[in-house]
């Protein structure tokens, strides 16, 4: 069983779980975080319960504003915030005792699986990542779900903005939708693949600050994956509407030791069977390869 633990980032608490095996030696750690508005118990303790069972630690946490972390105001999706996250949880894992610190891995997806390409890119210390069914380039990404959806988005992200400057409360909108509603994901796979991985008790909320729809679209991390050093597994789905696969098998190619592993299904398919049982499969081994534990 896991326990619980926080480290501080920003100068905010994040909360976290600490899986690890039963072992006399330090150990390898996969350090993990959710997507787009996503919290730990998301179907992540799956894959953390398998990566132990495989020799490793995991750090599995949740971002400011979300989930059991501190923060406000609540639901304050900020990628600059979000990768001092991973920086924070990163050093805070190189520190726990039991953990070799030469031996750290990142895993992230969605959105998140931009932010591990992101790190891998600028910590040469890190020494594997997977990047599930990655975030690659919002420039290249955010056209492919509608410019009408962009522009209503932008107007939302507008209006939480100014509520910001003049101390309003934040302008929240629906993170998942039906196709044509004014929420972030409104792809046909978007409410039921949320509902196929929220558990019963599950912290998550169906919302998020408006503002974000400012920032997504000039977040490009693929675009520094010629700078990734470490081996890179890339999992993707290929029918994937959200973060679609050409942008990440692209981004694959790019990176100097890049692994692409892909599935035929869509964007939330890889986090339940029939397709999950191969999704960690491939994880595991491409860990266990890289990191010798």
């Amino acid at each position: 069983m896991p326990h619980k633990l926080d480290f501080v980032s920003g100068g905010v608490s994040c909360a976290a779980l600490l899986y690890q095996p039963v072992a006399s030696h330090p150990v390898p750690c996969v350090v993990m975080a959710h997507g787009f508005s996503g919290v730990k118990e998301q179907r992540l303790p799956a894959y953390a319960e398998r990566f132990v069972q495989a020799g490793m630690a995991v750090l599995l946490f949740d971002y400011r504003h979300f989930g059991e972390s501190a923060g406000e105001p609540r639901q304050l999706l900020s990628i600059a915030r979000q990768l001092q996250d991973w920086e924070a949880a990163i050093r805070s894992a190189r520190q726990l005792p039991g953990i070799d610190p030469e031996r750290l891995a990142l895993f992230g997806s969605s959105l998140s699986g931009g932010h591990v390409q992101t790190m891998a890119a600028r910590d040469s210390r890190i020494a594997a990542a997977i990047a599930q069914v990655p975030f690659c380039d919002g420039l290249l990404n955010l056209p492919r779900l509608g410019i009408s959806h962009a522009l209503r988005l932008t107007v939302a992200g507008l209006r939480d903005l100014f509520s910001g400057l003049l101390g309003l409360p934040p302008y929240r909108i629906p993170v998942k939708g039906k196709p044509g509603a004014l929420a972030v994901l409104t792809t046909p796979d978007a409410e039921a693949g949320f509902a196929a991985i929220d558990p019963p008790g599950s912290r998550w909320r169906n919302e998020v600050c408006a503002r974000i729809a400012l920032e997504i679209g000039t977040y490009r991390p693929a675009v520094r994956a010629a700078s990734i050093r470490c081996p890179i597994l890339y999992g993707i789905g290929e029918h994937d509407q959200l973060t679609p696969a050409d942008l990440a098998f692209a981004a694959a190619k790019r990176a100097p030791r890049g692994e692409i592993k892909s599935y035929p299904c869509g964007h939330f398919d890889v986090y339940t069977d029939p397709h999950w049982e191969q999704v960690v499969a491939d994880q595991t081994a491409f860990l266990v390869k890289h990191l010798h534990p």
